[in-house]
């Protein structure tokens, strides 16, 4: 079933393409959320007319995923967390933990935007995706050292 997308889906394509999905999809989901219209003469003539704000629109995500790009590259975030044995972290580094240190620098982030595929359960260094948005992802360092070093630096 070809639809018209009315916002951009990471899984779909961007705001105002024309796409091909399996009809249950489309009827259960993307039209009753208003996520997508269907493909006839009318909302395709509505398109026509909206291209140019669409344009604008995808421009100015772009922008906003660029500089939101350069303000996380190269930022190393410091997490302490405490230690057992085998340098093992009670608990764990999650998504949450990342998006507050990265609130603490300024950088307002959504917990769900950061790419992490499993907590981290081990003192070290590791790299972090996080998606900026309009289809674009940026790496992070995320250190996490123990309680104690931490507090002998202080």
């Amino acid at each position: 079933m070809e639809i018209i997308l009315n916002k951009t889906i990471d899984t779909l394509g961007l705001e105002g393409e024309i796409v091909n999905v399996k009809p249950g999809y489309a009827r259960n989901y993307l039209i009753p959320k208003k996520f997508a219209t269907l493909v006839n003469k009318a909302n395709l003539a509505r398109l026509e007319k909206e291209q140019q704000a669409i344009a604008k629109r995808l421009e100015e995500e772009k922008k906003g995923a660029e500089s939101l790009a350069a303000q996380l590259e190269d930022k190393v975030l410091t997490i302490t967390r405490k230690v057992g044995e085998d340098e093992r972290l009670f608990g764990s580094v999650n998504t949450a933990d990342i998006a507050e240190k990265l609130a603490e620098l300024g950088v307002t982030v959504e917990r769900r935007s950061i790419l992490l595929s499993e907590p981290i359960k081990k003192i070290g260094e590791s790299k972090v995706a996080v998606k900026v948005g309009y289809q674009m992802t940026t790496d992070v360092t995320v250190q996490v050292v123990p309680e104690s070093a931490e507090e002998e630096k202080a």
